[in-house]
Protein backbone atom coordinates (compact mmCIF):
# COMPACT_ATOMS: atom_id res chain seq x y z
CA UNK A 1 0.00 0.00 0.00
CA UNK A 2 1.37 3.97 -0.70
CA UNK A 3 1.92 5.16 2.33
CA UNK A 4 0.14 8.92 3.03
CA UNK A 5 1.15 12.53 1.70
CA UNK A 6 4.40 12.70 3.64
CA UNK A 7 5.97 9.63 2.20
CA UNK A 8 5.19 10.57 -1.48
CA UNK A 9 8.46 12.32 -2.67
CA UNK A 10 10.03 9.05 -1.94
CA UNK A 11 8.04 7.48 -4.32
CA UNK A 12 8.39 9.56 -7.17
CA UNK A 13 5.29 11.62 -6.43
CA UNK A 14 5.47 15.31 -5.78
CA UNK A 15 3.44 17.37 -3.39
CA UNK A 16 2.72 20.77 -5.11
CA UNK A 17 3.20 23.95 -3.18
CA UNK A 18 0.39 26.54 -3.77
CA UNK A 19 0.43 29.42 -6.10
CA UNK A 20 1.34 33.08 -5.60
CA UNK A 21 1.87 36.09 -7.76
CA UNK A 22 5.51 36.00 -6.14
CA UNK A 23 6.10 32.38 -7.41
CA UNK A 24 5.44 33.38 -11.07
CA UNK A 25 8.62 33.40 -13.50
CA UNK A 26 9.30 36.54 -14.78
CA UNK A 27 8.17 37.88 -18.31
CA UNK A 28 11.76 38.74 -18.95
CA UNK A 29 12.94 34.94 -18.04
CA UNK A 30 14.41 33.20 -20.97
CA UNK A 31 12.03 30.55 -22.55
CA UNK A 32 12.41 27.19 -21.77
CA UNK A 33 13.37 25.60 -25.16
CA UNK A 34 10.55 22.32 -25.91
CA UNK A 35 12.03 18.83 -25.28
CA UNK A 36 11.22 15.10 -27.28
CA UNK A 37 8.54 13.96 -28.47
CA UNK A 38 5.14 14.05 -26.09
CA UNK A 39 1.84 12.52 -25.96
CA UNK A 40 -0.32 14.61 -23.77
CA UNK A 41 -3.68 13.82 -22.97
CA UNK A 42 -6.18 15.14 -20.73
CA UNK A 43 -9.39 13.02 -19.43
CA UNK A 44 -12.22 14.41 -16.82
CA UNK A 45 -12.65 11.05 -15.55
CA UNK A 46 -15.40 11.92 -13.37
CA UNK A 47 -14.47 9.63 -9.99
CA UNK A 48 -10.85 8.60 -10.22
CA UNK A 49 -12.05 5.62 -7.66
CA UNK A 50 -14.79 4.86 -9.85
CA UNK A 51 -12.75 4.94 -12.92
CA UNK A 52 -9.49 2.96 -12.14
CA UNK A 53 -11.16 -0.12 -14.05
CA UNK A 54 -10.76 2.10 -16.70
CA UNK A 55 -8.10 4.22 -16.51
CA UNK A 56 -5.37 1.73 -15.89
CA UNK A 57 -5.87 -0.22 -18.90
CA UNK A 58 -6.04 3.07 -20.98
CA UNK A 59 -3.08 4.03 -19.88
CA UNK A 60 -1.40 0.36 -21.17
CA UNK A 61 -3.28 1.01 -24.38
CA UNK A 62 -2.67 4.71 -24.88
CA UNK A 63 0.88 4.97 -23.90
CA UNK A 64 0.28 8.55 -22.80
CA UNK A 65 3.58 10.29 -21.27
CA UNK A 66 1.95 13.21 -19.56
CA UNK A 67 -1.97 12.89 -18.28
CA UNK A 68 -4.02 15.91 -17.18
CA UNK A 69 -6.85 14.54 -14.97
CA UNK A 70 -9.94 15.91 -13.40
CA UNK A 71 -12.50 15.79 -10.89
CA UNK A 72 -10.37 13.31 -9.34
CA UNK A 73 -12.90 13.85 -6.53
CA UNK A 74 -10.35 12.34 -4.05
CA UNK A 75 -8.04 14.07 -1.37
CA UNK A 76 -4.06 13.25 -2.18
CA UNK A 77 -3.98 10.72 0.71
CA UNK A 78 -6.75 9.05 -1.07
CA UNK A 79 -5.20 9.41 -4.29
CA UNK A 80 -1.97 8.23 -3.19
CA UNK A 81 -3.35 4.89 -1.48
CA UNK A 82 -5.53 3.97 -4.36
CA UNK A 83 -3.36 4.81 -7.25
CA UNK A 84 -0.09 5.16 -6.23
CA UNK A 85 1.67 1.79 -6.72
CA UNK A 86 -0.01 0.77 -9.81
CA UNK A 87 0.85 4.41 -11.58
CA UNK A 88 4.48 4.59 -10.05
CA UNK A 89 4.70 1.03 -11.11
CA UNK A 90 4.27 2.45 -14.97
CA UNK A 91 6.71 5.19 -14.86
CA UNK A 92 4.71 7.97 -13.69
CA UNK A 93 5.70 10.37 -11.46
CA UNK A 94 2.13 12.31 -9.95
CA UNK A 95 1.38 15.90 -9.07
CA UNK A 96 -2.18 16.14 -7.11
CA UNK A 97 -4.27 18.93 -5.87
CA UNK A 98 -7.46 17.14 -4.25
CA UNK A 99 -10.25 17.60 -2.16
CA UNK A 100 -12.76 15.13 -1.15
CA UNK A 101 -15.91 14.55 -3.33
CA UNK A 102 -15.74 17.30 -5.79
CA UNK A 103 -13.15 18.05 -7.91
CA UNK A 104 -9.69 17.52 -7.79
CA UNK A 105 -6.93 17.72 -10.69
CA UNK A 106 -3.98 15.37 -11.41
CA UNK A 107 -0.48 15.65 -13.05
CA UNK A 108 0.57 12.33 -14.44
CA UNK A 109 3.87 12.49 -15.99
CA UNK A 110 6.67 10.15 -17.25
CA UNK A 111 8.89 12.94 -18.57
CA UNK A 112 9.86 14.67 -15.82
CA UNK A 113 7.33 17.10 -13.13
CA UNK A 114 9.47 19.78 -12.36
CA UNK A 115 8.47 23.18 -10.42
CA UNK A 116 4.97 22.01 -9.43
CA UNK A 117 2.51 24.59 -8.48
CA UNK A 118 -1.52 23.62 -7.33
CA UNK A 119 -3.94 26.72 -7.64
CA UNK A 120 -4.61 29.76 -10.25
CA UNK A 121 -2.08 32.35 -8.92
CA UNK A 122 -4.21 35.12 -6.99
CA UNK A 123 -7.38 32.86 -8.00
CA UNK A 124 -10.88 33.21 -6.41
CA UNK A 125 -12.60 30.77 -4.34
CA UNK A 126 -16.20 29.96 -4.14
CA UNK A 127 -15.40 30.95 -0.72
CA UNK A 128 -12.28 29.20 -0.31
CA UNK A 129 -9.62 27.90 -2.95
CA UNK A 130 -11.00 24.86 -4.62
CA UNK A 131 -9.06 22.28 -6.37
CA UNK A 132 -9.06 23.35 -9.74
CA UNK A 133 -5.73 23.77 -11.36
CA UNK A 134 -2.31 21.90 -10.92
CA UNK A 135 0.78 22.74 -13.12
CA UNK A 136 4.50 21.32 -13.58
CA UNK A 137 7.04 21.46 -16.16
CA UNK A 138 7.43 18.19 -18.16
CA UNK A 139 9.96 17.54 -20.69
CA UNK A 140 10.01 21.32 -21.38
CA UNK A 141 7.04 22.35 -21.30
CA UNK A 142 4.43 24.19 -18.66
CA UNK A 143 1.89 22.05 -18.45
CA UNK A 144 -1.85 23.04 -17.03
CA UNK A 145 -4.07 20.59 -15.41
CA UNK A 146 -7.50 22.44 -15.32
CA UNK A 147 -10.65 22.05 -14.57
CA UNK A 148 -12.86 25.37 -15.04
CA UNK A 149 -15.65 26.13 -12.69
CA UNK A 150 -19.35 24.88 -13.90
CA UNK A 151 -21.17 28.58 -13.59
CA UNK A 152 -24.56 26.80 -12.65
CA UNK A 153 -26.79 29.43 -13.94
CA UNK A 154 -26.01 32.54 -16.02
CA UNK A 155 -25.76 35.59 -13.80
CA UNK A 156 -25.47 33.57 -10.81
CA UNK A 157 -22.59 33.92 -7.89
CA UNK A 158 -20.85 30.97 -9.61
CA UNK A 159 -21.08 32.20 -13.04
CA UNK A 160 -19.37 35.42 -11.69
CA UNK A 161 -16.67 33.06 -9.83
CA UNK A 162 -16.35 31.29 -13.10
CA UNK A 163 -15.53 33.98 -15.16
CA UNK A 164 -13.13 35.56 -11.90
CA UNK A 165 -11.27 32.12 -12.44
CA UNK A 166 -10.71 32.71 -15.83
CA UNK A 167 -9.43 35.90 -15.84
CA UNK A 168 -6.82 35.17 -12.80
CA UNK A 169 -6.27 31.93 -15.23
CA UNK A 170 -5.23 34.51 -18.26
CA UNK A 171 -3.69 36.46 -16.11
CA UNK A 172 -1.14 33.80 -15.06
CA UNK A 173 -0.24 33.11 -18.47
CA UNK A 174 0.38 36.16 -19.41
CA UNK A 175 2.73 36.85 -17.06
CA UNK A 176 5.08 33.17 -18.13
CA UNK A 177 6.92 32.83 -20.90
CA UNK A 178 7.49 29.55 -21.01
CA UNK A 179 6.39 27.00 -23.84
CA UNK A 180 2.52 25.91 -22.38
CA UNK A 181 -0.18 23.96 -22.49
CA UNK A 182 -2.93 24.42 -20.82
CA UNK A 183 -5.12 21.20 -20.48
CA UNK A 184 -8.35 20.33 -19.12
CA UNK A 185 -12.59 20.26 -19.04
CA UNK A 186 -13.09 24.43 -19.63
CA UNK A 187 -16.73 23.79 -19.36
CA UNK A 188 -17.13 25.57 -21.99
CA UNK A 189 -18.49 25.25 -25.56
CA UNK A 190 -15.79 27.57 -27.79
CA UNK A 191 -18.31 28.26 -30.70
CA UNK A 192 -21.81 27.02 -32.02
CA UNK A 193 -20.13 24.42 -33.73
CA UNK A 194 -18.92 22.53 -30.75
CA UNK A 195 -22.33 21.47 -29.42
CA UNK A 196 -25.20 19.31 -31.27
CA UNK A 197 -27.75 21.62 -31.42
CA UNK A 198 -27.28 25.42 -30.51
CA UNK A 199 -30.75 26.13 -29.42
CA UNK A 200 -31.01 23.13 -26.98
CA UNK A 201 -28.45 25.53 -24.88
CA UNK A 202 -30.24 28.45 -24.76
CA UNK A 203 -30.49 30.04 -21.63
CA UNK A 204 -27.68 27.74 -20.35
CA UNK A 205 -24.31 27.73 -19.65
CA UNK A 206 -20.88 27.08 -21.23
CA UNK A 207 -22.03 29.04 -24.12
CA UNK A 208 -22.92 32.27 -23.21
CA UNK A 209 -21.12 34.97 -25.00
CA UNK A 210 -19.27 36.27 -21.73
CA UNK A 211 -18.22 32.77 -21.24
CA UNK A 212 -16.76 32.41 -24.87
CA UNK A 213 -15.01 35.89 -24.71
CA UNK A 214 -13.14 34.64 -21.28
CA UNK A 215 -11.79 31.12 -22.84
CA UNK A 216 -10.81 33.49 -26.14
CA UNK A 217 -8.77 35.64 -23.92
CA UNK A 218 -6.41 32.17 -22.77
CA UNK A 219 -6.16 32.29 -26.99
CA UNK A 220 -5.36 35.67 -26.34
CA UNK A 221 -2.00 34.50 -24.66
CA UNK A 222 -0.54 32.99 -28.07
CA UNK A 223 -2.06 29.84 -27.53
CA UNK A 224 -4.37 27.44 -30.74
CA UNK A 225 -7.06 25.41 -29.73
CA UNK A 226 -5.57 22.14 -31.42
CA UNK A 227 -8.21 20.14 -32.14
CA UNK A 228 -10.35 22.64 -33.72
CA UNK A 229 -6.87 24.06 -35.76
CA UNK A 230 -6.16 20.87 -36.48
CA UNK A 231 -9.79 19.76 -37.81
CA UNK A 232 -11.50 22.97 -38.92
CA UNK A 233 -14.75 21.22 -39.99
CA UNK A 234 -15.20 18.56 -38.49
CA UNK A 235 -17.95 17.29 -35.91
CA UNK A 236 -16.19 16.71 -32.75
CA UNK A 237 -17.56 16.21 -29.11
CA UNK A 238 -15.97 15.20 -25.85
CA UNK A 239 -18.91 15.18 -23.45
CA UNK A 240 -22.09 13.37 -23.74
CA UNK A 241 -24.61 13.17 -20.75
CA UNK A 242 -25.66 9.69 -19.39
CA UNK A 243 -29.44 10.34 -20.04
CA UNK A 244 -31.72 9.82 -23.19
CA UNK A 245 -29.26 8.08 -24.89
CA UNK A 246 -27.06 11.26 -25.60
CA UNK A 247 -23.90 9.32 -26.19
CA UNK A 248 -25.12 6.67 -29.24
CA UNK A 249 -27.10 9.46 -31.09
CA UNK A 250 -23.49 12.00 -30.62
CA UNK A 251 -25.60 14.05 -28.90
CA UNK A 252 -22.77 15.84 -27.13
CA UNK A 253 -20.52 19.30 -26.69
CA UNK A 254 -16.71 19.95 -27.21
CA UNK A 255 -15.77 21.42 -23.64
CA UNK A 256 -12.10 19.61 -23.22
CA UNK A 257 -9.90 21.52 -24.50
CA UNK A 258 -5.69 21.76 -25.50
CA UNK A 259 -4.49 24.62 -25.99
CA UNK A 260 -1.18 24.56 -27.00
CA UNK A 261 1.36 26.13 -29.86
CA UNK A 262 0.18 24.26 -32.63
CA UNK A 263 3.54 24.45 -34.73
CA UNK A 264 4.49 21.20 -33.16
CA UNK A 265 1.22 18.87 -32.95
CA UNK A 266 1.16 16.27 -35.16
CA UNK A 267 -1.92 14.81 -34.28
CA UNK A 268 -5.21 15.57 -31.97
CA UNK A 269 -7.67 13.63 -31.80
CA UNK A 270 -11.09 12.32 -28.93
CA UNK A 271 -10.32 8.96 -28.13
CA UNK A 272 -14.19 8.14 -27.73
CA UNK A 273 -13.34 4.75 -27.44
CA UNK A 274 -12.66 5.74 -24.13
CA UNK A 275 -16.56 6.98 -23.57
CA UNK A 276 -18.01 3.31 -24.34
CA UNK A 277 -18.47 0.02 -22.69
CA UNK A 278 -19.28 -0.02 -18.79
CA UNK A 279 -18.94 2.33 -16.10
CA UNK A 280 -17.25 5.21 -18.68
CA UNK A 281 -16.64 8.35 -17.65
CA UNK A 282 -19.42 11.13 -19.17
CA UNK A 283 -16.17 13.00 -20.64
CA UNK A 284 -13.87 11.36 -23.53
CA UNK A 285 -9.80 11.84 -23.27
CA UNK A 286 -8.11 14.27 -25.89
CA UNK A 287 -4.79 13.27 -26.99
CA UNK A 288 -2.29 15.62 -28.54
CA UNK A 289 0.99 14.24 -30.02
CA UNK A 290 3.41 16.62 -30.66
CA UNK A 291 6.68 16.16 -32.79
CA UNK A 292 5.75 12.38 -33.67
CA UNK A 293 2.28 10.68 -33.84
CA UNK A 294 2.62 7.17 -32.94
CA UNK A 295 -0.97 6.13 -34.62
CA UNK A 296 -0.46 8.57 -37.68
CA UNK A 297 -3.26 11.57 -37.89
CA UNK A 298 -5.49 9.89 -36.99
CA UNK A 299 -8.94 11.52 -35.60
CA UNK A 300 -10.84 13.93 -35.50
CA UNK A 301 -12.29 11.13 -32.90
CA UNK A 302 -11.32 7.24 -32.91
CA UNK A 303 -13.63 5.46 -33.65
CA UNK A 304 -16.02 7.70 -35.35
CA UNK A 305 -19.94 7.78 -34.05
CA UNK A 306 -21.93 4.90 -36.32
CA UNK A 307 -25.33 6.63 -36.16
CA UNK A 308 -25.25 10.34 -35.34
CA UNK A 309 -28.72 11.95 -34.93
CA UNK A 310 -28.62 14.95 -36.75
CA UNK A 311 -31.38 17.58 -37.84
CA UNK A 312 -33.73 17.19 -35.16
CA UNK A 313 -34.64 18.69 -31.87
CA UNK A 314 -33.39 17.66 -28.77
CA UNK A 315 -34.01 18.86 -25.16
CA UNK A 316 -31.83 18.79 -23.01
CA UNK A 317 -32.17 15.64 -20.57
CA UNK A 318 -31.54 18.33 -17.58
CA UNK A 319 -33.84 20.56 -18.57
CA UNK A 320 -37.01 18.40 -18.11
Amino acid sequence: MTPPAQALLGLGWHKARGASSADRPSARSPRARYGKPVRVATWNVNSVKQRVGRLLPWLEERHPDVVCLQETKLTDEAFAELLGDELTGRGYEIALYGEAQWNGVALLSRVGLEEVERGVPDGPGFPHQEARAVSATCAGVRIHSVYVPNGRVPDSDHYAYKLQWLGALQRSLQADERPTMVCGDMNIAPADADVFDPAAYEGHTHVTPPERAALRGLLGTGLHDVIREHWPQERVFTYWDYRAGMFHQDLGMRIDLVHAVSERVRAAWVDRQARKGSRPSDHAPVIVDLDEAPDGDIGPVVPPPSAPARGRKVKLPQSD
